[in-house]
C-alpha cells in the first residue's frame, strides 16, 4: 500500500516527469550490468509442481520433483557428524561470539523505576575448533555425573554461546536434549521437567535464582544443576540431594576422564536429538520428539533457499534457541562456516531498552548478514520507523514518502533503486547495522504492509517461512527474488505439501481458481511425536499407503500457479456466529494489528452471539495524542478504561477494516483497550508473540461478559 503524502499537484507532476526522465536514461545501465534480468526471469518461473493430476495431489518443488532431500552432506546423516565434518572444513574460523559486558549500571526513571543499562565491548569469538573441545568435554563431563546415551537432560536457558556448546555435546553423546523456553511458567517448567524424568539440567545463574529456586522441590528426581555462566553467589538454599556445578567444572571432569577405552554410544538417524516443548498457545506445552534425521532433513531445506551462504555471512542470534526456527537457523549457519554473533531482545539496538544512551547495540557492533525474526519483532520496527517519518519535517517526510512509493513500484516489475537505496534508506538499513542481505520471518504470519515496508527500507528480500516444530521448522520458505507479498513461498526440497478438504470451512481442493483445504507436510523433517501423548500424536500424524508420514497442521492454505502457497486461514481461529457467518479471527487481526494506534489486538467472538469484539493494546503515544485532539484528560489508565476513548478507536478500527474490505460481520463492535502491554512474561503470549486465545479469554473474562451484555457483578 502507497504512502500518501501533501505535494502540491503541479509541483507532484514535474518530480514525476523528473522520474520519468531517471528511470528512461538509467534502464539500459540497469539492465546490462546489475543482473536483475536473471532475478526477475527467475521469479516469473513455477517454483513448484503436483507429482500427478489427482485433486489434492501432493506438491513438491521442481529442484526435488522426484526425489526429497534429506542430507546436506553425505555420511553426514546425524547432528554430531554434521558438526565434526564442519569443523574439519572450517577449522580455525570463528564460530561463536559473545560480547563482553564492561560496565552495569541503575538508571532512576522519572517514574521511579530502576531500568538496568549495560555498556557493551567487542565481540570475542570461539572458532570451531573451540567449541568443538568444549562441547567434547562438556559431554564427557556430563557422562562422569552419570548421564546416560538415551536418557533425557533439559536445557533452560538464555540464547547464548553455552546453549549451542552443551546442545552439541548433548548430540555428540546421544542424549536426548529436553529444550524449555526461558520465559516459561512455574507449573509449565515443572510439568516439562517432570514429564521427561530429567535428572539433570543446565541454566543460568539468572534463572536459577529467579525461576528454579522457587519450583526445584517439584522436581523429585532432579539431581545436578549446571549453570552455564558461573556459581551462583547463593546455592545452600536447594533441598538436599540437588548438587550445583558450573559448566566450567563439568568439561574440567570431562576434559580428565579417561575415555580411551569406553565405546561411545554415538547416534543413528533415527534416535531423538530433541524434545522441544512448544511455547504453549493453548494450553498446557507439549513436547515434541525431534529426531537427527528430522533435524537434518528441515536445515537441508532450509540452507537451500540461502543463495550463496558461507564464510562471508554473520548470524546474529537473539530469539529464543528453544524456539524451531532459531536453532535451525543456527545450525543452517554452524553447518556452512558462518559466525554467529549472540544478542538479546533487550541489546540487540542502539535503541533497545538495556542499551545506555550513546551505546552501541549488537547489530550496530556486529553488523550481520543474515537475520531471522518473528513478524511482532518486525511489526514494531515497522512502526517505530513509521512514528519517525510523522515527526520529520514537512519536506522531509514527503521526500521519503516519494522514495518509498517510487521504489515499490519499480519492486513490484522486479527493479532494483541503487540511488533510492543509498541516500534515502541507508540510514534505516543502518538500524539492523547495514550489512544485512536477507531478512527469515516466521513463527506467524506477516501482514503484505510490514513485508513490503522491509522490502523497501531495509533494501533486502524478506524470506516469509511456513514450519510448525512438528515439522521441524520446516515447510515452506519464500525465494529471494520473490517479490510478491502475503505468500509463504514453495514447499522446501527436504519435504511435499497436499491440501485436505475442509467440508465445515469451505475449503476444498478441487476450488479454482486456487485449490485450497488444509495443509499437510510429508516428509523426512515431519517429527516422532508428543512425548508421552499418544492419543494427540495418532490425531496429528498420519502414515499413508505409500509409508509417507503427514503432519496435519490445522492451517488452511492454497497453492498459486506458480506452486507457492498462501496460508489463508486456521481451522481454531475460525468462529461460527449466532446467524451462521464464519469469522476468521487471525484474518481480522491482520487486517487491524498494523495501524499505529494499534500495539496488539486479540479478537473474540462467540457462537451464542451475532457480533465480533475485541481487546486491543494501544500505542501509547499514538493513543494519548487521540485523547489530547478529543479534550480528553486523565492518566494512561483513564484514558484506556474510558468508554469515550473505546468509542474513539472503534472508529478507527472500522475505517481500516473497511479499507481492508472486511465483512461487516467480522469488524469488532466492541473493544475492552488494555493499558499493559502483553508480554511472554504476562502469560499472555508465547515466546513468539503468538497470542495465547485461551489465557486472554480467562483473563478478560469480566470485559467479555460486559461486552455482551451479561450482568457482572
Amino acid at each position: 500500500m502507497k504512502l500518501k503524502h501533501n505535494i502540491n499537484p503541479v509541483l507532484l507532476q514535474f518530480i514525476n516527469f523528473i522520474i520519468l526522465v531517471y528511470s528512461f536514461v538509467t534502464y539500459i545501465p540497469w539492465y546490462i550490468f546489475s543482473g536483475s534480468r536473471q532475478a526477475i526471469a527467475k521469479a516469473k518461473q513455477v517454483k513448484a509442481k503436483p507429482v500427478n493430476n489427482k485433486p489434492g495431489a501432493a506438491y513438491r518443488s521442481v529442484n526435488s520433483l522426484h526425489c526429497l532431500a534429506s542430507v546436506l552432506y553425505p555420511g553426514c546423516d546425524t547432528l554430531d557428524k554434521v558438526f565434526k565434518y564442519a569443523k574439519t572444513k572450517f577449522k580455525d574460523k570463528k564460530l561463536l561470539g559473545t560480547r563482553e559486558i564492561l560496565k552495569e549500571e541503575d538508571e532512576i526513571q522519572p517514574s521511579g523505576k530502576v531500568f538496568k543499562k549495560v555498556i557493551l565491548g567487542k565481540y570475542t569469538w570461539l572458532s570451531y575448533e573451540d567449541v568443538y573441545i568444549k562441547a567434547v568435554n562438556f559431554g564427557n563431563g556430563l557422562a562422569v555425573l552419570g548421564q546416560q546415551p538415551k536418557t533425557n537432560i533439559a536445557i533452560f536457558c538464555e540464547t547464548r554461546a553455552e546453549w549451542m556448546i552443551a546442545a552439541q555435546a548433548c548430540f555428540m553423546c546421544n542424549y536426548q536434549l529436553v529444550t524449555l523456553y526461558a520465559t516459561l511458567g512455574g507449573p509449565a517448567i515443572v510439568h516439562g521437567l517432570n514429564e521427561t524424568e530429567v535428572t539433570t539440567i543446565i541454566t543460568s545463574k539468572e534463572l536459577m535464582q529467579t525461576k528454579l529456586k522457587e519450583i526445584v522441590s517439584q522436581v523429585p528426581l532432579l539431581r545436578h544443576i549446571i549453570t552455564v555462566d558461573g556459581k551462583p553467589t547463593t546455592w545452600s538454599e536447594f533441598p538436599k540431594g540437588v548438587i550445583v556445578h558450573t559448566m566450567a567444572s563439568v568439561q574440567a571432569m570431562g576434559a580428565k576422564a579417561d575415555t580411551g577405552n569406553k565405546q561411545q554410544a554415538r547416534p543413528v538417524p533415527s534416535d531423538i536429538a530433541v524434545i522441544m516443548y512448544t511455547s504453549g498457545s493453548t494450553g498446557v506445552p507439549k513436547g515434541v520428539m525431534i529426531s537427527h534425521c528430522n533435524i537434518i532433513a528441515g536445515i537441508t531445506g532450509m540452507a537451500e533457499r540461502i543463495p550463496n551462504l558461507g564464510e562471508k555471512d554473520i548470524y546474529i542470534g537473539y530469539l529464543p534457541l528453544a524456539h524451531v526456527l532459531e536453532l535451525s537457523a543456527e545450525l543452517v549457519c554452524l553447518s556452512h562456516g558462518c559466525r554467529i554473533g549472540y544478542s538479546s531482545p533487550q541489546t540487540l539496538a542502539d535503541q533497545s531498552s538495556k542499551i545506555k544512551k550513546g551505546s552501541k547495540g549488537d547489530v550496530t557492533t556486529l553488523k550481520p548478514t543474515l537475520m531471522a525474526a518473528v513478524p511482532e519483532i518486525m511489526d514494531r520496527i515497522y512502526k517505530n520507523v513509521m512514528n519517525k517519518v510523522n515527526e520529520m519535517t514537512s519536506f522531509q517526510r514527503n521526500l521519503f514518502i516519494l522514495a518509498y512509493n517510487y521504489k515499490m513500484e519499480q519492486i513490484s516489475k522486479g527493479y532494483t533503486t541503487p540511488l533510492c537505496d543509498s541516500l534515502i534508506f541507508r540510514k534505516v538499513r543502518m538500524l539492523l547495522g547495514g550489512k544485512i542481505r536477507i531478512l527469515l520471518c516466521g513463527g506467524a504470519p506477516l501482514s503484505a504492509a510490514t513485508q513490503r515496508f522491509m522490502n523497501i527500507c531495509f533494501c533486502c528480500p524478506v524470506g516469509q517461512g511456513y514450519g510448525l516444530t512438528e515439522s521441524a521448522g520446516a515447510g515452506t520458505i519464500t525465494e529471494v527474488w520473490d517479490y510478491t507479498t502475503g505468500r509463504v513461498g514453495a514447499p522446501l526440497v527436504c519435504c511435499e505439501i497436499k491440501l485436505l478438504n475442509w467440508e465445515e470451512g469451505g475449503y476444498y481442493n478441487t476450488d479454482k481458481p486456487y485449490p485450497r483445504g488444509e495443509v499437510l507436510i510429508g516428509g523426512q523433517n515431519v517429527t516422532v511425536g508428543y512425548y508421552k501423548n499418544e492419543v494427540r500424536t495418532k490425531k496429528d500424524f498420519t502414515v499413508d499407503e505409500n509409508g509417507q508420514r503427514w503432519l496435519h497442521t490445522g492451517d488452511i492454505g492454497e497453492f498459486h500457479q506458480d506452486g507457492c502457497l498462501k496460508i489463508i486461514d486456521r481451522k481454531k481461529d475460525l468462529v461460527k456466529l449466532q446467524a451462521g457467518e464464519y469469522v476468521s479471527l487471525g484474518k481480522v487481526e491482520a487486517a487491524l494489528k498494523n495501524l499505529p494506534l494499534v500495539d496488539n489486538i486479540c479478537v473474540y467472538a462467540s457462537s451464542f452471539h451475532s457480533y465480533v469484539i475485541g481487546f486491543v493494546v494501544p500505542n501509547q503515544k499514538e493513543l494519548a495524542e487521540l485523547a489530547r485532539k478529543k479534550g480528553f484528560k486523565g492518566t494512561w489508565e483513564e484514558i484506556c478504561n474510558s468508554p469515550e476513548m473505546e468509542k474513539e478507536v472503534l472508529k478507527v478500527l472500522a475505517e481500516a477494516a473497511m479499507a481492508a474490505n472486511l465483512e461487516k460481520f467480522e469488524i469488532p463492535v466492541k473493544i475492552r483497550l488494555s493499558p499493559d502491554p502483553w508480554t511472554p512474561e504476562t502469560g499472555l503470549v508465547t515466546d513468539a508473540f503468538k497470542l495465547k486465545r485461551k489465557e486472554l479469554t480467562a483473563y478478560y473474562q469480566m470485559d467479555i461478559d460486559r461486552m455482551y451484555g451479561k450482568n457482572v457483578k
